[in-house]
């Protein structure tokens, strides 16, 4: 990338390029000249770390090149690149003791304009432009020769260093070539993302991995397309007939294309100079390499989001505002938009002194019926995270999802092109469709990633069990969606911005939140409850529901409402939240099987079996009894009993109407205990009860049968 040798004309004297020698001495004034608003030579330090084996690379700010000369940078913009280079070794050399042979290159960043892919067409060929797209492709790092000695066989002379970029040769140095494609923010509807091959050099190199949204400046150059060469070329054939009554006509070849000569093509191609993140401050490359600070995230905000952080952190209500203000245009569904928010801000990963990784990433499905706001959660979700890739389950693969080893056009060489999940990479991966993807593309990738995905039940259908009032809440989901299409900005009800939600969220999850002694003995609390409530048919046969991948989920869950209020220790109203919204994930299934019109009207008979009457009968003997050892008469009485258990079981109550059968059963089970097994006695103010009628039958009191032993 140095100067090439001047060029020698017919009559023996050296072309000069008066222009770019110009720029040269121009550009090496501003280096030299250029000073901050404390006075002191801005480059200067840079280029003394120079000198250091590994650096070669001097990154210059566009904005500073308008403030120096105008005419100057403007000149730049269109080709002076290699003047530009070696203005950048002679400055470098006149502060440093520099190897002679030692190449250097120039990073220009800041550049004012940013292009699209698609916009880049042969009229911005050799000027300097900015360009941003997701990496989607990496190659390996090769050898690339610069320029390079031949050697005639004819005559035996040597002629010396002739450029040779873009060919394999013995290594000088190293090239890396990338692909790149439109986000799907830029892409306009019903388009095909466009990519384009960007090559990195010197300190560039391996900067850029497969899922970073990145901006690259550098220049638009055509190369040639080494690919064509290696198809098959055009067959040669002699074709020959005997024409009628016109003698013997023979074809030959014509042309060059009869001979298998094809014509070299080219295509576009873009050699960047310099590599940043699109959003350094959101789930840019940054964020991956090293751990983020409260200081450093302060440093990177001005003092009015600062504030504005700290009062979303005093904020009582905050966990409903910010649910309200993620999900602004989606009605009703306030578990699933608690749930999707929790996995925003996710655990805290830890390894184990063995090196075992515990992941902290929070998964959640969605799953509903067709039209509930599935598929919104998953688009939101995606314009929302700054690192977020929406595929369809319907058609990805096992390769589409994880990575896909493919051949290389050019080199002919295996890369790794990059899957959804890896373009996810600290992020979110939302997969759509997730009951429709094949048995057989199940994989198991070991990625730091969030999947949020939404499936279908199976046999999905009207819910025979409830109401058509329970099943259909037709007035509010039409007047929610006639409001957003007549008001729009009235209907929108977001008390914080997104750029709020998401300054906030990058400044709370820089807190890893420790379990205190209180949260976990409160954790084995709750995790005991959900398994002797699964096991409550007295086996353990849907016990499998309830597993320590549950104990997990909750943790984690614990963890992300911990992060949220910006605390470093998880207290126990953060479990309290966590196993609420656990317990509302676990749904019980219950099949209904179709009934004939005339059946339709009858009662559901209650049915127990033996091991679950035992539990009951077991629960309420102990209560009982306690209650007569302290000698509180009022939670004696039968209604009192029947609300203490309706209370004891309230978290697996969902309607009203399940409400009334458990209160049903218990009635009849508090009948058999009295007057078939003799385990309870009822008692009166004047003694044994007989027949009473029912508005006496309040008033009664409920003792445990001296002689009944209670068995383990």
């Amino acid at each position: 990338m140095d100067v090439p040798p001047p060029a020698v004309g017919n009559a023996g004297e050296v072309m000069k390029d008066d222009l770019a020698e110009k720029c040269q001495k121009l550009f090496q004034a501003f280096l030299e000249e250029f000073r901050t608003g404390d006075g002191e030579t801005k480059y200067t330090r840079e280029a003394e770390e120079l000198i250091r084996p590994e650096r070669n690379t001097l990154a210059v700010s566009f904005a500073d090149l308008e403030v120096f000369n105008q005419e100057l940078a403007t000149t730049i913009q269109e080709e002076v690149y290699p003047f530009l280079c070696c203005a950048v070794r002679n400055f470098a050399r006149d502060h440093g003791d520099i190897p002679l042979g030692k190449e250097f290159y120039l990073a220009i960043q800041d550049l004012p304009t940013r292009h699209k892919i698609r916009e880049l067409s042969s009229m911005r060929i050799g000027t300097l432009v900015r360009i941003s797209g997701q990496v989607v492709r990496t190659h390996p790092v090769h050898p690339e020769l610069v320029s390079g000695s031949f050697l005639c066989m004819d005559c035996q002379s040597v002629i010396k260093d002739v450029p040779q970029q873009f060919k394999y040769a013995p290594p000088t140095i190293c090239r890396n070539p990338v692909r790149i494609q439109e986000t799907q923010v830029e892409l306009p509807r019903g388009s095909i993302p466009r990519s384009m091959e960007v090559i990195l050099r010197a300190e560039a190199v391996e900067t850029a991995q497969a899922g970073d949204r990145c901006d690259f400046t550098g220049t638009l150059i055509v190369v040639p397309d080494v690919s064509q060469l290696s198809t098959p070329g055009v067959r040669t054939e002699t074709a020959s007939h005997v024409g009628r009554g016109q003698g013997y006509e023979a074809e030959g070849l014509r042309g060059l294309k009869a001979l298998g000569v094809r014509e070299l093509s080219y295509r576009l191609a873009f050699l960047a100079c310099y590599v940043a993140p699109t959003n350094p401050r959101f789930g840019g490359k940054e964020l991956r390499e090293e751990e983020q600070t409260a200081e450093s995230i302060k440093s990177q905000m001005s003092v009015k989001e600062w504030e504005k952080v700290f009062e979303m952190s005093q904020d009582k209500n905050l966990y409903h505002n910010l649910c309200t203000s993620l999900f602004p245009t989606i009605h009703g569904n306030d578990e699933v938009k608690r749930g999707v928010l929790l996995m925003l801000f996710g655990g805290v990963g830890k390894t184990t002194m063995e090196g075992t990784s515990l992941r902290g990433d929070v998964n959640v499905c969605i799953v509903g019926d067709p039209s509930t706001a599935k598929s919104q959660f998953l688009k939101h979700v995606e314009e929302f995270c700054p690192r977020a890739v929406y595929t369809s389950g319907k058609g990805s693969t096992a390769a589409g999802l994880t990575a896909a080893v493919v051949r290389d056009e050019e080199s002919h060489e295996f890369v790794i092109e990059a899957g959804a999940l890896m373009l996810a990479d600290n992020g979110v991966c939302c997969i759509d469709e997730f009951d429709k993807m094949d048995t057989r593309d199940q994989a198991t990738l070991n990625a730091r990633t969030s999947i949020l995905a939404a499936a279908n039940p199976v046999g999905g259908r009207y819910d025979r069990s409830k109401s058509l009032k329970q099943n259909v809440t037709d007035y509010a989901i039409a007047r929610r969606i006639v409001d957003l299409h007549t008001r729009l900005e009235e209907s929108v009800d977001r008390l914080y911005s997104l750029d709020e939600i998401r300054r906030y969220l990058l400044f709370a999850r820089q807190f890893k939140p420790k379990i205190s002694s209180e949260s976990e003995e409160f954790i084995v609390e709750q995790y005991k409850r959900l398994r002797q409530r699964d096991t409550s048919g007295g086996v353990s046969k849907s016990a499998w529901r309830i597993t320590v991948r549950q104990l997990e989920s909750m943790i984690r869950l614990s963890e992300g409402m911990a992060r949220m209020h910006c605390c470093d220790e998880v207290q126990p109203k953060h479990v309290k939240e966590a196993f609420r919204l656990l317990n509302k994930s676990i749904i019980r299934a219950k099949t209904f099987p179709a009934a004939d019109p005339g059946s339709q009207a009858a009662t559901p008979s209650l049915r127990l079996s033996f091991a679950e009457y035992r539990r009951i009968s077991n629960l309420l003997v102990l209560h009982l009894r306690r209650a007569e050892e302290a000698e509180e008469e009022e939670e004696l009485r039968k209604s009192a009993v029947l609300n203490w258990y309706l209370k004891e079981i309230e978290s697996e109550i969902d309607s009203e109407e399940e409400l009334i059968n458990r209160k049903s059963l218990i009635e009849k089970v508090l009948n058999r205990l009295v007057h078939y097994d003799h385990i309870l006695i009822e008692l009166s103010q004047t003694g044994l009860k007989g027949a009473e009628s029912a508005g006496e039958e309040q008033e009664v009191i409920l003792v445990v049968n001296p002689n009944y032993t209670l068995e383990d």
